[in-house]
C-alpha cells in the first residue's frame, strides 16, 4: 500500500452466517515514528454469498472503537503517499452496503506545534453507506453520518455525500461543533492563529463543496462571552514575549462589527476557495489543511477584535 502497511493480530471465521472478526487491524505509514492512520481493535464483516459466487463482494461492516491519527507537521500523516484509489481497483468488485463506527476517536495532532496540539473527537459513532470500488453508482452516490464530542464535551456533527471512486475529488461536507469550550482549544489557536483565549464559547459551522477538484464553501463561527489576553497570566505567570503579548492586547482592543452587545457574541461568515490538484495529489492531505485552515482562520479574525482586559482592569 506505497507509504503504509497493515497488520492485524488475528482472524476468526464464522463459515455458516458469511462472517468475519478481524482483531487488531491497524495501517501504518512506513518508516514513521507517527502514531498509526488507524487502530481497529475490532472490526465485523458479514459478506453476502450469493455475490461471491457472481464474482464480487457486498458486504457489512462495523468497527468497535477504533482509533484514527491524522499528523501535521514534520511527522505528517493523513493518509497521504497511497493512491487509495488504484489500491481499490486492484481489489475484486466489491461494494460496502453499510460501514458502522461504534465509540470511535479522530485525533488531529502536530508535534512539531509550539505549543504541541492534540485535539480528540472522542465517542464517535457514525455510518457510511454505498461504497464501493465499481464506476457508475451515480453522482456522489455514498454518504456519511457521525456524532461526536469534541474538546472534551462539545457536541460535533458531521454530514457527507461522496464518489468514492473519485478519490474524494467529488463530495459534499458539513460539519457543525456547538458549545466549544474555548480555552481547551487554546493549544490549536496559539498553534494558528497565534493568539490565547482566556474565557468564552463558541460554535463553527463549516461547508465544503468539491467538484471535479476544486473546493467552495464557507464557515462560520459564533463566539460568545470571549475574552483574550490576562496580563496577570499571560505576562506575570506565564512569562509571555511582550512583544507578543502587546499583539495580544491589540488585537483585542478593537471593535467588533458583527457584536450583539446584548447577548455579547460575535458571528460572521467567511468564504473559501481552492483547488486539491491534479489527479495525482493526495486529496486527503489537502482536505485536512482545508478543515485546519478554515477552523484557525475562521476564528482569527473574531479574536483580532474582542475586548480584552489589560494591567489595569480588575479581576
Amino acid at each position: 500500500m506505497g507509504d503504509y502497511h497493515g497488520e492485524l493480530a488475528g482472524i476468526d471465521l464464522h463459515l455458516w452466517r458469511g462472517a468475519y472478526t478481524i482483531e487488531g487491524l491497524r495501517i501504518v505509514r512506513r518508516n514513521a515514528k507517527a502514531p498509526p492512520l488507524l487502530d481497529a481493535p475490532r472490526l465485523d464483516l458479514s459478506v453476502k454469498w450469493r455475490a461471491l459466487l457472481e464474482g464480487g463482494i457486498v458486504a457489512n461492516a462495523t468497527f468497535e472503537r477504533p482509533e484514527i491519527n491524522f499528523v501535521d507537521g514534520s511527522l505528517r500523516d493523513n493518509g497521504g503517499g497511497v493512491d487509495w484509489r488504484r489500491q481499490l481497483e486492484s481489489l475484486m468488485p466489491f461494494r460496502l452496503d453499510e460501514v458502522r463506527v461504534r465509540d470511535g476517536v479522530v485525533r488531529f495532532r502536530n508535534p512539531a506545534s509550539r505549543p504541541r496540539v492534540n485535539i480528540e473527537a472522542t465517542q464517535f459513532n457514525g455510518v457510511v453507506t454505498h461504497l464501493t470500488n465499481v464506476r457508475g453508482g451515480g453522482a456522489r452516490p455514498a454518504s456519511l453520518e457521525a456524532t461526536a464530542k469534541v474538546l472534551g464535551s462539545a457536541p460535533l456533527e458531521v454530514k457527507a455525500a461522496f464518489d468514492p471512486y473519485e478519490s474524494l475529488r467529488d463530495f459534499r461536507l458539513d460539519f457543525k461543533a456547538t458549545g466549544i469550550d474555548l480555552t481547551r482549544a487554546n493549544d490549536f489557536l496559539q498553534a494558528y492563529a497565534k493568539l490565547d483565549a482566556e474565557s468564552g464559547s463558541g460554535d463553527f459551522v463549516m461547508q465544503l463543496d468539491v467538484r471535479d477538484g476544486r473546493i467552495t464553501g464557507y464557515a462560520k463561527p459564533l463566539l460568545r462571552h470571549v475574552r483574550i489576553f490576562n496580563w496577570k497570566q499571560d505576562i506575570v505567570e506565564q512569562g509571555d514575549n511582550p512583544l507578543r503579548a502587546a499583539w495580544e492586547a491589540l488585537a483585542g482592543g478593537l471593535q467588533n462589527l458583527f457584536k450583539n452587545p446584548e447577548a455579547d457574541q460575535f458571528a460572521t461568515r467567511i468564504e473559501f476557495s481552492g483547488r486539491i490538484g491534479d489527479a495525482k495529489t493526495d486529496a486527503w492531505t489537502a482536505i485536512v489543511a482545508v478543515l485546519r485552515n478554515a477552523f484557525g482562520e475562521a476564528f482569527r479574525p473574531q479574536f483580532e477584535q474582542l475586548p480584552t482586559r489589560g494591567p489595569g482592569d480588575v479581576e
